[in-house]
């Protein structure tokens, strides 16, 4: 079984209704149907009814049974409008800009989730990480207990000894540009929480950089092991070290050498990049070159489940978020 079919059976045991809100793309309706077929989530899209259904026929795609809805017609939408302005007053919004906003896809869909329609959203197929992460911050904010929203990306890389069997999860790898000392920390600590609440598994965290343990000095070096610093003082439980370059992080022998006594010990599976020019360049790599799985970037931080998608995505993609989405959301109602 592939780790993202377990995944798929994590969200069997719980099923969520995961907003999918981009019904104008073929991979999204295939996704859908996918998802349909497999029975792990529940799903809504958003959209035009009569244009999704001509999408999908066009396609030979078979969304019969999924439910869609049009916000502008929704007989929601003067509930989720009032409650956006309620929301959003304060900054300036007024009602009648709070029913132009709600009228659009990703802002309707989050609003599902706010008031407690839905329990998750995914989209960014053919949109922006903006677009889908405005929505997400004005309306549902950060999570208790968190200082800054990040993004990873979940790496499942085929026929691979190192991380989890080949499990990765790799942050910042799609939203927080050039991180400080402090957002580094952040960034870690909620990478290490992904990792546990996606594998169940220990995480072990390694701060990246080209340097290992003084072999070079810089500013950029220094940010990392500041990083480094500031993560072991907030949690001084995890499994982490730093600043390491990634082949002493996730290989053994070679951990030895270069990092003796690290308490990693080469067996690394959450890595945390100095900079979003590394961490999105490493996942490319790793993506092409070992065809690896990619599943994201994933968001993190935020009080509900919030999906981003590559643009290059395909409906297998899709699907694997929305499984990870539905995870994500039994997860957050445990704690």
């Amino acid at each position: 079984m592939s780790f993202i079919d377990e995944i798929k059976n994590k969200a069997k045991q719980n099923i969520r209704k995961i907003v999918l809100t981009e019904s104008e793309d073929k991979r999204v309706l295939k996704a859908a149907q996918k998802v349909k077929e497999e029975g792990f989530a529940n799903i809504i899209l958003i959209g035009k009814e009569n244009d999704a259904k001509k999408l999908a026929e066009e396609n030979n795609i078979d969304i019969s049974g999924i439910e869609i809805i049009d916000p502008e017609t929704s007989e929601k939408f003067e509930e989720y409008a009032n409650a956006f302005y309620e929301l959003r007053k304060a900054k300036g919004i007024t009602i009648e800009k709070a029913r132009e906003m709600v009228k659009d896809n990703m802002y309707f869909g989050t609003m599902m989730v706010k008031q407690g329609a839905a329990d998750g959203v995914v989209s960014g197929a053919c949109h922006s990480t903006a677009n889908t992460l405005r929505p997400a911050l004005q309306i549902l904010k950060t999570a208790p207990r968190t200082k800054l929203v990040s993004a990873f990306f979940l790496m499942v890389v085929p026929n691979c000894e190192y991380g989890e069997n080949g499990i990765f999860v790799f942050g910042d790898s799609g939203l927080v540009e050039n991180p400080t000392p402090e957002e580094l920390s952040e960034i870690a600590i909620s990478s290490s929480k992904s990792f546990h609440q996606l594998t169940g598994k220990e995480p072990k965290v390694a701060m990246l950089s080209y340097s290992t343990h003084g072999s070079a000095h810089s500013e950029l070096t220094e940010k990392v092991i500041e990083g480094t610093k500031l993560l072991k003082e907030k949690m001084p439980d995890l499994i982490c070290d730093g600043e390491l370059q990634l082949d002493a992080a996730i290989i053994p022998e070679i951990n030895v050498s270069k990092a003796p006594g690290s308490p990693l010990k080469g067996q690394a599976n959450t890595l945390i990049f100095p900079n979003l020019d590394a961490g999105n360049i490493g996942y490319k790599l790793v993506q092409r070159l070992a065809k690896a799985e990619a599943y994201g970037p994933l968001c993190q931080g935020i009080a509900k489940p919030v999906n981003d998608l590559s643009r290059g995505c395909n409906s297998d993609d899709i699907v694997g978020v929305v499984a990870i989405t539905a995870v994500q959301a039994n997860s957050m109602d445990s704690i």
